[in-house]
C-alpha cells in the first residue's frame, strides 16, 4: 500500500536537500578558487547553441564570494519552505524551474554569460508567493506574506535597473514560478480536517458534544464510559475508563 504523505509535517528532507544544494554551489566555487579555474563560460549565453549548456550548469556558477553569499541564504530559506509546504511537487518545481527559467533566459537575454542560482531563487520566490495566494489556505497565505515581507525587494531586480545584474534571469524565474503556481494549483498539501470541519458535520450526532450543555459547561460523566476508536486491523475497540473519587480527609 502506498504510504500517504502527511502535509505540513517536518522531516529531514525539509532541510537536507536545501543544504545539499547550497553545499554543492559552494563546492563548485571552492574548486574554482583552489585550482584557479573560471567556469563563467559554462553559463547561459543567449541565442547560441553552445550557450544552451548553461541552462543546466549556470545555477552552480557564481562570479565571486559576494554573489555566492547573496544567493545562499534566500536559496536555503525558500527551498526549505518549498520542501516543507509542497513536498510532493518540490523536486518538479526545482528541476523544471532550473530548466525553463534557464531556457527563457537563453531566449530573451543579452549577449553575455548569465550565471548564478538567482534564476532558481526567483522561481522559488514567485512560486511560494503566488501558490499561497491561489491555495486560499491560511497557512500558505501566511507563507506568502512572510516571503514577500522578507524578499519583497527582489521584485525590483526583475527589471533593468543595473546592467551588471541579469534581470532577464530574474524575470524568467518570476514568470516560471507564477506559471508553476497556476499549473500545480490543485496539487496542494492540505491539512487533515477534524470531524467538525467536514461539510456534512452535525452537532447533534457528535458523541463528544453530548457531554456538554448548551452553554459549553461540562456534564458529569457516569462512572463507566465507553469510548470507541477505529484502527487499521479492527474496526472498533472498546476501552473503559473508571473514574474513582477519593475524599481528602485532611
Amino acid at each position: 500500500m502506498k504510504k500517504q504523505i502527511q502535509p505540513f509535517t517536518f522531516s529531514i528532507d525539509t532541510i537536507l536537500y536545501p543544504i545539499l544544494f547550497v553545499l554543492l554551489i559552494w563546492l563548485v566555487f571552492a574548486v574554482e578558487i583552489r585550482f584557479g579555474l573560471r567556469f563563467n563560460k559554462y553559463g547561459v549565453y543567449p541565442q547560441t547553441l553552445k550557450g544552451l549548456r548553461g541552462i543546466i550548469f549556470s545555477p552552480f556558477i557564481h562570479s565571486g564570494i559576494k554573489h555566492l553569499y547573496s544567493n545562499t541564504i534566500p536559496l536555503f530559506v525558500l527551498s526549505s519552505a518549498l520542501f516543507y509546504f509542497y513536498r510532493p511537487i518540490a523536486f518538479k518545481v526545482v528541476v523544471f524551474g532550473i530548466l525553463f527559467s534557464g531556457l527563457l533566459t537563453w531566449i530573451i537575454g543579452r549577449p553575455s554569460y548569465h550565471i548564478g542560482a538567482s534564476g532558481l531563487i526567483y522561481v522559488l520566490f514567485s512560486f511560494n508567493f503566488f501558490k499561497g495566494i491561489f491555495a486560499k489556505n491560511y497557512r500558505l497565505i501566511a507563507l506568502s506574506l512572510v516571503v514577500v515581507f522578507i524578499y519583497g525587494s527582489m521584485f525590483m531586480y526583475a527589471f533593468p535597473i543595473d546592467e551588471k545584474i541579469s534581470w532577464e534571469g530574474h524575470s524568467a524565474g518570476l514568470l516560471v514560478g507564477f506559471i508553476f503556481a497556476l499549473i500545480f494549483r490543485k496539487e496542494i498539501a492540505k491539512p487533515k480536517r477534524y470531524v467538525w470541519e467536514q461539510p456534512d458535520y452535525n452537532e447533534e450526532d457528535d458523541e463528544f458534544l453530548k457531554y456538554f450543555d448548551e452553554n459549553g459547561n461540562f456534564i458529569e460523566l457516569p462512572p463507566e464510559t465507553e469510548w470507541f476508536a477505529e484502527t487499521d486491523e479492527i474496526s472498533s475497540e472498546i476501552s473503559k475508563i473508571n473514574y474513582i473519587f477519593k475524599e481528602n480527609k485532611e
